[in-house]
C-alpha cells in the first residue's frame, strides 16, 4: 500500500498508508532505523454502540495537509454512530515528538462516553527481538525501549488536568498465535499488564465525555529519545508547554518556511502554486538534518525487493538540492554538500548510494566484469552532478568567496577523477547508467560529466587556479567532441542512449533504445535545446515513449521491465514516470519563444497534479491503465522535478513578459548564466 502524507522534522519521519494508519516511524535518521518496520499501528474509537478502527469503510474520510504545512488534516464521518472525527498530526519542529490532535463531534442529542485507542506496534532498531514495554507510573504513559532507542506513548483529554491514559494494554505478539494488544481494544477490555519483553506492542486508552450535539479534543503524543532521561525531559516539555502549543508552532514554522521561496508564485493558478508548495514540503520531510536527501521512505517496497529506497543517491540528492537552491534554501542544501564532501573517496568519486548516517549503502554493482577484470562499481553521473549543482549552489547563494574548502576537498579531487576517467576518444570510461541497469557509456552520464567539468573550471577561475581552469575546460571540450562523433546517429537523426564496448570488434556498439534520460544532453548544457539534433531526439522521445492509454505520460525507455504490466510495448512502452514526463516539459519550456508556446508544458504540469494521490503525493510511476501509484510513494525526485519544472515555467513566463515589455531579464536562466556556466 503506498505511503501518504509524510510528516517530519529531519530527525523523525512518520509515514501513513492511504487508510491513514501509521506504518513507518524513522528515528534518529530520516530513512534509517524504521522503528515500526512497516507494521501497522492502529487508532480506534469506541462508543456505547460499537467500535471502529480508523480504516473501517464505514468511516468516510478525506485526508490532506493543513493549509500547505506539514500538519495533516483528516476529516471523517461515521453516520451510523453519529460521530464526526478530525485528526491533525505533526512532528514538532524543535523536539522529537509526534503529536496528534483528535476532535470528536457528537451529532446525537444525548451525552456519550467515548474511548480512544492508540496502538503502537514497534520493532526498535528495525527488528522485533528484545524490545521492552512497561507502564511508567510517573509519566502515566507507556515506555518502549531497546538499547539506546526509547519511545513513550502518552495522552491527555480536555477534561484532565494532567497527562494520563485511562487504561492500557501491554503484551506479546507475532508468537504463539498472539496478534497484539490492538485486539484487546476491540472488546474494550485492556489487560493492564505492566510490562512485557520480546516481540511486543502496546495500546493506551483515553476516555472522554462528549456533550449532546457537542465536541471535545483529545491529545496523543509519541516522544523519541536515546535514553529514559531524554524521554523524561521531552515529556516534561510537552506537558509544560502543552501539545497544542507544539502543534501551533509547527504549523507556523512551515508557513514561514514556505514564504522564503523566491519565485513569483502569483503568476500561477492557485492549485498549481499549492501543489508546488506541497512538493517543497514533501522534499523537506525526506531530508535528514545531517545532510542526506533520501530517495523514498516507503517500506512497502520491501515486499518486492527485500530492500528499500531509504538511501541517499548522490545523483538524486544533487538534482533535488538544485531545485531547493533555486528556491532559496541554501542553508538546508549546504548540509547535503557537506555530506558529499565527507563521502568522497580518496580516488575522487562517490559510491553507488549511502545510508543516512553516511555509511555506504547496499549495492548490486560488481567490482569485476564478466572477464574477472576490475571495474569501478559506480554511476559516474553521481559524482559529476554533485560538482555541477555545487557550483550553482554557491552561485545562487552568493557564497563563492566561502567555497574554498569545497574547492579543495571536493571540486579538485572529483573533477580530476572525471578528467582522467576517460578513454582515448574523450568519452568517459564505462560506468552504470542512472537506471542502475547497464554498464557502458551513457548519454545522461556524458552530459553530467561535461556539466561537472565546466562547473569545476568555473570554480578554478574564481579561485584564480588558471592551470586547472584550462585543463577542465579542455577536457569538457573533448567530451563534447566525442559525443558528437560517436553518440549521434545520422541514420536516425538523433542521439543514442548508450555505447557498450564490444571486445570482439574492439569498438563500441550503439544502443538505439529511446530513453527519456537523454533530455540531459540539453539540460546540463552539452547542447542547446534548439540544436536540431536535440530537437529530433526530444521529438522521438515524445512520439515513441508517450503511453498510448487514457493515463498517458512518458515512460523511461522502450520496453521498460521494471514493474511492467503489459508486453504490448507499442501501446505501453513502459509505465509512465513523473520525472520522465516532467523532463519533456523542461524542454518545451526551454524552447518557448512566446507565451502560447508554454501551453504544452502547463498541460504536463497539470497531468502530474492529476495523477497524484488525493493528498498531493507523487509516486515514482503510475499504472498505465488505471493511474494507480506504483513502486514507492512518495518519491522525492518526483516532487523535486515538479518543483524545478514549475520554477522554470514561472521564470520563462516572466522572461517572456519582460521581453514583451522591454524590461530587464531576471529569470533563473539569466541568473545562472551570469558567470558563463551552463544552466
Amino acid at each position: 500500500m503506498p505511503r501518504d502524507l509524510p510528516i517530519g522534522n529531519g530527525n523523525v519521519l512518520v509515514n501513513f498508508d492511504t487508510s491513514y494508519n501509521v506504518r513507518d516511524l524513522y528515528y534518529p535518521f530520516v530513512g534509517q532505523e524504521n522503528q515500526a518496520a512497516d507494521h501497522l499501528s492502529h487508532f480506534g474509537i469506541r462508543t456505547e454502540e460499537d467500535f471502529f478502527w480508523i480504516d473501517h469503510p464505514e468511516l468516510k474520510k478525506q485526508a490532506s495537509y493543513l493549509n500547505d504545512t506539514l500538519i495533516t488534516h483528516v476529516e471523517g464521518v461515521h453516520e451510523r454512530l453519529g460521530m464526526k472525527v478530525q485528526l491533525r498530526d505533526g512532528v514538532d519542529v524543535r523536539e522529537n515528538v509526534f503529536v496528534r490532535k483528535v476532535t470528536l463531534e457528537n451529532t446525537t442529542d444525548r451525552e456519550r462516553t467515548v474511548k480512544l485507542y492508540f496502538h503502537l506496534d514497534l520493532h526498535l532498531y528495525g527488528n522485533g527481538v528484545g524490545d521492552t514495554i512497561y507502564y511508567d507510573p510517573d509519566l502515566r504513559s507507556l515506555v518502549f525501549y531497546k538499547g539506546h532507542r526509547y519511545m513513550s506513548l502518552s495522552c491527555q483529554s480536555a477534561d484532565q488536568k494532567s497527562a494520563a491514559c485511562t487504561s492500557y494494554a501491554i503484551g506479546q505478539k507475532e508468537m504463539h498465535g498472539l496478534e497484539g494488544t490492538w485486539r484487546d481494544a476491540e472488546d474494550g477490555k485492556l489487560g493492564r499488564n505492566p510490562i512485557a519483553q520480546g516481540s511486543v506492542d502496546g495500546t493506551i486508552e483515553l476516555e472522554m465525555k462528549l456533550p449532546a450535539q457537542g465536541s471535545k479534543e483529545g491529545w496523543f503524543w509519541v516522544c523519541f529519545g536515546k535514553s529514559i532521561g531524554e524521554i523524561r525531559r521531552i515529556e516534561g516539555h510537552v506537558r509544560e508547554a502543552s501539545p497544542k502549543i507544539l502543534l501551533q508552532r509547527t504549523y507556523s514554522f512551515w508557513r514561514e518556511w514556505l514564504a522564503k521561496d523566491r519565485h513569483e508564485l502569483g503568476l500561477l493558478d492557485k492549485d498549481i502554486a499549492s501543489f508546488y508548495k506541497r512538493s517543497l514540503l514533501v522534499v523537506r520531510s525526506h531530508m535528514d538534518n545531517r545532510g542526506a536527501i533520501i530517495a523514498a521512505n516507503d517500506s512497502d517496497i520491501m515486499k518486492f525487493a527485500k530492500d528499500t529506497y531509504s538511501y541517499m543517491w548522490p545523483r538524486d540528492g544533487a538534482l533535488i538540492a538544485h531545485a531547493l537552491d533555486r528556491s532559496g534554501y541554501k542553508e538546508l542544501t549546504r548540509r547535503f554538500y557537506e555530506f558529499c564532501k565527507r563521502a568522497l573517496t580518496e580516488d575522487g568519486y562517490l559510491q553507488h548510494k549511502y545510508n543516512p548516517d553516511g555509511s555506504p549503502g547496499s549495492s548490486w554493482h560488481p567490482w569485476v566484469n564478466e572477464a574477472g577484470e576490475k571495474q569501478l562499481p559506480i554511476q559516474e553521473d553521481e559524482t559529476a552532478l554533485v560538482l555541477y549543482t555545487m557550483w550553482h549552489h554557491h552561485q545562487l547563494a552568493k557564497t563563492l568567496d566561502q567555497a574554498r574548502d569545497d574547492y579543495d576537498k571536493f571540486v579538485v579531487p572529483a573533477a580530476s577523477f572525471l578528467a582522467r576517467y576517460k578513454d582515448a576518444s574523450g568519452l568517459p570510461l564505462p560506468s552504470y547508467d542512472l537506471w542502475e541497469e547497464r554498464y557502458g557509456v551513457h548519454a545522461f552520464t556524458v552530459a553530467s560529466v561535461y556539466g561537472g567539468l565546466l562547473a569545476a573550471a568555473n570554480f578554478a577561475e574564481h579561485f584564480q587556479d588558471g592551470a586547472r581552469m584550462i585543463y577542465y575546460r579542455d577536457e569538457a571540450a573533448k567530451v563534447k567532441q566525442a559525443v558528437e562523433q560517436f553518440m549521434f546517429l545520422e541514420s536516425e537523426q538523433r542521439f543514442v542512449r548508450s555505447l557498450y564496448w564490444n571486445r570482439d570488434k574492439n569498438t563500441y556498439d550503439a544502443d538505439l533504445t529511446l530513453d527519456a534520460s537523454m533530455y540531459a544532453l540539453f539540460d546540463f548544457g552539452l547542447f542547446a535545446p534548439d540544436d536540431p539534433r536535440i530537437v529530433s531526439t526530444m521529438k522521438a522521445i515524445r512520439g515513441k515513449l508517450w503511453v498510448q492509454t487514457e493515463v498517458g505520460g512518458i515512460a523511461r525507455y522502450t520496453n521498460d521491465y521494471y514493474h511492467q504490466v503489459t508486453k504490448d510495448v507499442h501501446t505501453v512502452p513502459g509505465n509512465p514516470w513523473f520525472i520522465c514526463t516532467l523532463w519533456y516539459a523542461e524542454w518545451i519550456i526551454a524552447m518557448a519563444k512566446k507565451e502560447s508556446d508554454l501551453k504544452e508544458a502547463l498541460d504536463l504540469i497539470r497531468w502530474t497534479i492529476g495523477h497524484a494521490l488525493p493528498s498531493g503525493i507523487l509516486a515514482e510511476q503510475v499504472h498505465p491503465f488505471n493511474g494507480e501509484p506504483m513502486s514507492v510513494s512518495p518519491l522525492t525526485w518526483s516532487h523535486a522535478s515538479f518543483v524545478k519544472v514549475v520554477q522554470e515555467y514561472v521564470s520563462k513566463l516572466r522572461q517572456l513578459r519582460n521581453q514583451a515589455n522591454a524590461e530587464e531579464d531576471r529569470s533563473d536562466a539569466s541568473i545562472l548564466q551570469t558567470t558563463g556556466a551552463p544552466v
